[in-house]
């Protein structure tokens, strides 16, 4: 069994930071890409920043030079700091993790169950 527990979510005012955390648990034997998704009320789930077991990151147009993606492999967590927080960010924040179980196992897509951003005056 595989846990991915987020936190650090709230209510910010423009212009404002938080920084997310998402920390994978269980049986776990290599965790491969991380990322951050996020959806917004009546919108589709879409893609915010991607990093992959080695680095290399990846992130949506309209968070590039905002945001930052970054893991601690020690301890299976990955982070995201968000900077000049716009009140169109706010959306319900979702970790996600490709996670095998055990030595030739295929990854399989794990997700957290999500922590709510608000940026509002």
């Amino acid at each position: 069994q595989v846990q991915l527990v987020e936190s650090g979510g709230g209510l910010v005012q423009p212009g404002g930071s938080l920084r997310l955390s998402c920390a994978a648990s269980g049986s776990i034997f290599s965790i491969y890409a991380m990322g951050w998704y996020r959806q917004a009320p009546g919108e589709q789930r879409e893609l915010v920043a991607v990093i992959t077991s080695g680095g290399s990151t990846n992130y949506a147009d309209s968070v590039k030079g905002r945001f930052t993606i970054s893991r601690d492999n020690a301890k299976n967590t990955v982070y995201l700091q968000m900077n000049s927080l716009k009140p169109e960010d706010t959306a319900d924040y979702y970790c996600n993790a490709e996670i095998a179980t055990f030595h030739g196992a295929v990854p399989y897509d794990y997700w957290g169950q999500g922590t709510q951003v608000t940026v509002s005056s």
